[in-house]
């Protein structure tokens, strides 16, 4: 049996994961000028959310899983810097919050290295 955090946190990613399909252009509309084809890189990290999720909450692959989720967290810090950047990425939410996400990212990935030890 797993933590209850563990279940938690792969919880998380695979709502996550199913929030890019439900409204798209949230996280289309979050993304840099310079990465080509918003809609196919949301939908694959969207796949990829739902997918680690599931992974992470297996033991036998949930190291895999521990580390894709901090190479996918790394991934996104760009979109969260991005947003802190550019008013119309920010979506309407306060200063302060969009400060927080950046370390919050970090706080993740601590996290998720918890499962890949």
């Amino acid at each position: 049996m797993l933590p209850w955090h563990q279940y938690i946190f792969g919880l998380l990613f695979i709502l996550a994961g199913v929030n890019h399909f439900r409204t798209p252009h949230i996280y289309e509309r979050i993304m840099p000028p310079y990465l080509p084809s918003k809609k196919l890189l949301n939908q694959l990290s969207g796949i990829a959310e739902m997918v680690l999720g599931l992974m992470v909450l297996n033991p036998e692959t949930q190291n895999l899983a521990a580390w894709f989720i901090i190479v996918l967290l790394v991934l996104f810090i760009p979109v969260h810097i991005y947003m802190l950047q550019e008013k119309k990425a920010a979506l309407k939410m306060p200063k302060w919050a969009l400060i927080i996400r950046i370390p919050l990212q970090f706080g993740l990935m601590y996290w998720a290295y918890q499962y890949a030890i």
